[in-house]
């Protein structure tokens, strides 16, 4: 029996990296799942690595188009979800001093505006007593340099599972923050670049963690199945980090 039996899931940006790992547990954990992804190639391969109950639906979370087009086919297949990860996100380095405004735009439009309006949207479809997964970061919290742009999206993130939980305690919906810390996906490696300077940067990114190495988005995962589950039926309005220790030290 699974901790998560006949749930009905999303998972935005779950076709790679922590989403895809989320994704799979949750169908290990007995739910069904919808994920979202802007490339279509890379979200048929995510749902042919699942295998079963899973959908993937392309799409792009900045766009509130594409969001209504999203939940009206969540609507018409299940007609309720029971769990939200609100975890597709970007991250780009810039320095204070660098920064355009493309820069601001695409980081703020994809993970501020597209957490809020991908979880605004999905109220409709939410019973009472649901839970609200956000996914903000552990750069919100530390100042590291050269991420102040991404760095300031992650602590809006994490203000929403606060206010959201006041927003939505009448109706006993669970918003809480998940806060990784450096791990190990395509997008953590793609942002150090292929350079050698970038790869040295990446090789030594675990020495700085108190328990020696990188996260993996398995790790990650097992934290989501906890808040997606009755196991954290008492715990809403916090910020769960998965960091290895790096913002508590």
């Amino acid at each position: 029996m699974g901790k998560l039996d006949g749930k009905i899931a999303l998972i935005t940006g779950g076709n790679s990296g922590i989403g895809l790992a989320t994704a799979k547990r949750f169908v290990q954990e007995g739910a069904y799942v919808f994920i979202t992804g802007r490339r279509q190639s890379n979200l048929d391969e995510a749902v042919k690595q699942i295998g079963a109950n899973i959908t993937g639906i392309q799409g792009d979370v900045a766009k509130l188009a594409d969001l209504d087009r999203l939940f009206a086919q969540i609507r018409d297949e299940k007609g309720r979800l029971d769990i939200v990860v609100a975890n597709a996100g970007i991250a780009r380095y810039a320095a204070l001093g660098t920064i355009d405004e493309e820069h601001f735009d695409a980081i703020f439009d994809t993970n501020v505006k597209g957490t809020l309006f991908t979880v605004q949207k999905s109220l409709p479809l939410l019973p009472d007593g649901a839970s609200i997964i956000v996914l903000s970061s552990v750069v919100g919290t530390k100042g590291f340099p050269s991420n102040s742009v991404y760095a300031a999206t992650k602590a809006a993130i994490r203000s929403f599972a606060r206010t959201w939980t006041t927003d939505l305690k009448a109706r006993r919906i669970r918003v809480n923050a998940l806060s990784p810390g450096a791990t190990d996906t395509e997008g953590l490696r793609e942002l150090f670049g292929s350079s050698p300077v970038g790869q040295e940067r990446l090789k030594n990114i675990g020495t700085l963690v108190p328990l020696g190495r990188v996260g993996q988005p398995g790790e990650v995962a097992s934290a989501a199945v906890f808040l997606a589950s009755d196991d954290s039926s008492y715990v809403t309005g916090t910020e769960l980090f998965v960091d290895g220790g790096s913002a508590q030290v």
